[in-house]
């Protein structure tokens, strides 16, 4: 599969499967639109993988099929420019595939019909960055309220006097150490050994641990005489702290995308229709590059480049190496250079 939002796309508003679909097509490049038609959405088009999971056709052949195919209205590449919900843009090469042969004019139009377009799916960050000012918050001015007046009219002087803050409800950490003096008498933690090890069992809770974990782990095999239970319950929450969970990192909600501007590129290179004119998905240049391969292997003499004289297949071996006797070759110039001759060791 390709990166989530490219590979293979569906042009859309396609007919059902029928055997007279690719009919018009040579039979390699029928077997090559069968074997892509029926691939997943999203799947990699290049046509080295596609090689590698064909079982019949290689690089060279599935690049010919593919140009064939784009010529017949099958297949094309069209380079979008789309900007995402976060400001970030790119430009985007997609593959777009039609079961039904279609025109060029009808391509030209649907490149068109995508600018606009939502595109949906995970999109990574793009390449471009544009940064929006962020906005001072308004300060709000605060105005002094003014003293209450008395009925005589004369203000009412503040108290002097000590305020009484309100007590902080008990948290759960706290509650579950009080509680281990009713669960064990032998453990009765005063009000400041709970406060001290309350940090601890929140720690405890924030693993994933419960009241009732705290208290077995405090309370759990204790000796007949506990001199310290601060202490010890301070032992045992510090040593037997549960191990800490591992974070999950959620998935970010998909990001939406907009076209803003969709060209149809070359098949085999980079060059698009704001520089060249692209007929059949091919630039003028690849298409000549294409039109001479077809000829090459129509009449039998496909170009496959230079190819090393020890890669191809001779059946006479002695026209390229010539055989030597290497024990011969050996005694003529040991007796060259006045060398007595080897006496042949019997095995």
């Amino acid at each position: 599969m390709a990166n989530p939002g490219y590979g293979k796309r569906l042009a859309g508003d396609e007919d059902p499967h029928a055997d007279p679909d690719f009919a018009h097509l040579l039979p390699r490049e029928a077997e090559v639109a069968v074997f892509i038609d029926h691939l997943d959405t999203g799947h990699s088009m290049g046509h080295k993988v596609l090689a590698a999971e064909h079982p019949r056709y290689g690089q060279q052949a599935m690049r010919t099929s593919l140009s064939r195919l784009s010529e017949a209205g099958h297949l094309r590449w069209i380079r979008e420019h789309i900007t995402v919900e976060d400001n970030t843009m790119r430009w985007v090469t997609r593959t777009y595939w039609s079961r039904t042969r279609r025109s060029e004019a009808w391509w030209e139009e649907f490149a068109r019909e995508r600018n606009g377009r939502i595109v949906p799916g995970d999109l990574r960050p793009g390449l471009a960055r544009t940064e929006e000012p962020e906005l001072p918050e308004p300060e709000t001015e605060s105005h002094p309220e003014p003293e209450p007046e008395s009925r005589t009219g004369s203000r009412t002087e503040p108290r002097t006097g000590p305020r009484t803050e309100p007590r902080a409800e008990p948290t759960t950490s706290y509650l579950t150490l009080a509680g281990i003096r009713d669960a064990e008498p032998r453990m009765p933690l005063s009000e400041a050994d709970c406060r001290s090890l309350a940090s601890l069992a929140e720690e405890w809770l924030a693993r994933g641990a419960t009241p009732q974990d705290i208290t077995r782990a405090v309370t759990g095999g204790l000796p007949a005489t506990v001199n310290n239970p601060g202490g010890l319950a301070r032992n045992r929450l510090e040593n037997r702290m549960p191990p800490k969970k591992a974070k999950i990192r959620q998935k970010a909600a998909p990001r939406r995308a907009r076209v803003t501007r969709a060209v149809i590129c070359c098949m085999s290179c980079d060059a698009d229709e704001l520089t060249t004119k692209i007929q059949g998905g091919m630039c003028p240049d690849c298409r000549a590059e294409f039109e001479a391969a077809v000829a090459a292997e129509e009449a039998g003499q496909p170009d496959t480049g230079y190819v090393p004289d020890t890669f191809l297949a001779d059946p006479d071996a002695h026209a390229v190496y010539e055989w030597v006797d290497v024990p011969r070759r050996a005694a003529e110039v040991r007796a060259a250079g006045g060398l007595r001759p080897r006496t042949e060791r019997a095995l």
